[in-house]
């Protein structure tokens, strides 16, 4: 909320234009995505207490596989931010298909889980209510990493069918 008042304070005393209004819109983008993958990480949390509490449906080796990689993207989409770097950006941006993947390959354990035995479908759910947050996390970082393609040349890759190599 304080970085969302001091941008439009900004606005609205130096009317700001050119490069100087992308950074500002771009800080002002940046906090809701901040805000929802703080949302999902609540999710999480809540979701690895109730797991706790029921025996272990398998070796959890994906699950921190996408922690990791979702981390990083969303450290690396800042990092891109404060530096003004589109190939750190561009790179976040890459990194997404690892955790979609990762994210599709869990579901697809998870459903032969429940179809073997419908006694798994409430653990098999939770695990794929994390796998699907953090999905969504990595999302919103290469949602940041979009806008500072867009902050620093003025150019949007969103919704590109490919990414580009540079820019």
């Amino acid at each position: 909320m304080g970085i969302d008042d001091l941008c439009i304070r900004l606005l609205a005393l130096h009317q700001p234009a050119g490069k100087d209004l992308r950074f500002i819109t771009t800080a002002l983008k940046i906090t809701t995505d901040l805000e929802r993958i703080g949302d999902m990480a609540v999710n999480i949390c809540e979701r690895a207490i109730e797991l706790n509490q029921e025996p272990q449906l398998k070796p959890y080796i994906d699950i921190p596989r996408m922690v990791n990689i979702a981390e990083r993207m969303i450290h690396e989409s800042l990092d891109a931010f404060v530096r003004e770097d589109t190939d750190l950006a561009l790179k976040v941006c890459k990194d997404d298909q690892e955790v979609d993947d990762l994210n599709s390959q869990i579901f697809r354990e998870t459903i032969t889980f429940m179809i073997a035995d419908p006694h798994t479908i409430n653990r098999a759910m939770k695990i794929t209510f994390v796998s699907k947050y953090l999905e969504r996390i990595a999302d919103h970082a290469t949602n940041i990493a979009e806008m500072v393609v867009f902050m620093v040349k003025g150019k949007s890759i969103r919704h590109l069918k490919e990414i580009p190599q540079t820019i």
